[in-house]
């Protein structure tokens, strides 16, 4: 009889262990949930076949942007990889009909470090080749799903990109198209490199020309990522000329 209450109390134990570990991990996951979404049926269908990572959460804030956007200045998008975003945000401008053009930066270089060398342990694919087939994908997506509103999209490095604007330069995307940079931003998508020292200069190239009123949305900036553009939002808040409009779970602001 003993030995049945002891194992009896050691499964409870076991149960109890296992429920405390299942609903300290709900606790956790809470701050990765967003707190408010928007999901279409098309939206399902544009994210099982467009490649790309993109947070329920950003939609409903690129959403937000559009609806309230100051003015009919270009929305700015910092980094394309697949395409996703881009068609994203064509799709959330057509619903909401609006006329702003969409200007996007990448420069489809995915690890300068692995130019060269092959794939992982692929024997037949080089990393430069896998960089070369994101941009088509990204080609191929973009003229599939945004081909009633082409954005410009501009093959450049963001801090090469913002010099261009700043000087008003008129550049050719990968379209074949000219565009004329320059002028200000109603909305800035940052979405590049995540370090620290490119998500800030992404920040002041982007703050320098972005109008009152105007909004970012910083992607991968939630607390629990711990990515370098995590400080850089702590930063934007101490500033104090950004109102915070949401953490959904990645922080979106508007400019006062």
């Amino acid at each position: 009889m003993n030995i049945a209450k002891q194992n009896f109390k050691t499964y409870l134990s076991r149960c109890l262990s296992g429920l405390n570990r299942r609903l300290a991990r709900k606790i956790n996951n809470l701050d990765t949930q967003p707190s408010n979404v928007l999901w279409t049926e098309y939206l399902g269908w544009l994210n099982f076949v467009n490649a790309g990572m993109l947070a329920r959460g950003n939609v409903w804030c690129m959403d937000y942007a559009i609806k309230n956007l100051p003015s009919d200045a270009p929305l700015v998008e910092i980094g394309s990889f697949c395409g996703l975003s881009t068609n994203v945000i064509t799709y959330l401008k057509e619903r909401n009909n609006a006329k702003n053009l969409l200007i996007t930066c990448d420069k489809w270089i995915l690890e300068r470090s692995t130019f060269g060398k092959m794939l992982a342990d692929s024997k037949s694919i080089t990393f430069e080749e896998y960089q070369m087939f994101t941009k088509d994908t990204f080609l191929h997506n973009v003229k599939m799903f945004s081909r009633n509103d082409l954005p410009y999209a501009i093959e450049l490095f963001s801090d090469e990109f913002f010099k261009e604007w700043e000087n008003g330069t008129t550049h050719n995307d990968v379209f074949g198209r000219t565009v004329k940079l320059g002028g200000t931003i109603s909305f800035c998508y940052i979405d590049g490199n995540h370090k620290y020292d490119f998500a800030r200069r992404d920040f002041d190239n982007c703050d320098k020309f972005l109008e009152k009123g105007g909004f970012i949305l910083f992607d991968d900036s939630a607390d629990f990522t711990k990515m370098g553009v995590c400080k850089v939002v702590k930063e934007v808040i101490e500033t104090q000329r950004y109102d915070l409009i949401a953490k959904n779970p990645h922080y979106f602001f508007r400019k006062k």
